[in-house]
């Protein structure tokens, strides 16, 4: 879902789209709404066509996916990670369980595996529906991003632009370490009380 929902929001911006998949079955009702921007590929496929990538898959097939991508096709790109090192258990009271610790973040692992791609931690901590130009009432909410790469992340600063975020940069890609547990965060009020699409970080600034 959140691969379709940011898929779709690129290309309502004027982007043309190559969604990588193992099951493009799935995805042909989606293409035929689309239109002719958008098109469907394996993870091989997309990751070469794309100048900027978007990692959209359960933290757990994170690395997997990555090496069906191929190493090659990522070198020097800036790839989006929206992934969240959640573990396969139920949420205690709420709160996820992750399969990292606090002192390592599911991004740096990614970091370390494919040292020539350059990650920017985004889009982790929020529902797919409020990733692209949600609304409210005028206020923007935050896109905490993270990477090694300055010119990654001015890319990814343009993109949440475009979908109506302020961005603010944590620095390097020890961050993600903060900025993946926000997924706990957002998702405690989904759990406890069903609300799962009214809800976003918002990062208050004095003068």
């Amino acid at each position: 879902m959140v691969a379709t929902t940011l898929a779709a929001g690129f290309i309502k911006h004027g982007y043309n789209v190559c969604l990588g998949t193992g099951h493009p079955e799935k995805l042909e009702s989606w293409k035929a709404q689309q239109g002719d921007k958008a098109a469907i590929g394996s993870f091989a496929d997309a990751a070469k066509f794309g100048d900027l990538l978007v990692l959209a898959v359960k933290g757990s097939a994170a690395i997997d996916v990555l090496e069906s991508a191929g190493k090659e096709n990522l070198k020097g790109k800036a790839i989006i990670d929206t992934s969240n090192p959640i573990e396969a258990a139920p949420p205690v009271n709420g709160v996820l369980k992750f399969f990292t610790n606090i002192n390592e973040s599911l991004m740096e692992q990614l970091q370390k595996e494919y040292p020539e791609a350059n990650f920017v931690k985004g889009y982790n901590s929020m529902g797919a529906p409020l990733m692209v130009n949600p609304d409210f009432g005028g206020t923007k909410p935050t896109m905490f991003i993270c990477g090694n790469s300055a010119q990654a992340k001015n890319e990814v600063t343009e993109i949440n632009t475009l979908f109506g975020f302020d961005t603010e940069d944590m620095g390097p890609a020890e961050a993600a370490r903060a900025i993946e547990p926000l997924c706990m965060l957002w998702c405690i009020t989904g759990f406890t009380a069903n609300k799962w699409d009214g809800h976003a970080f918002k990062l208050l600034k004095r003068g």
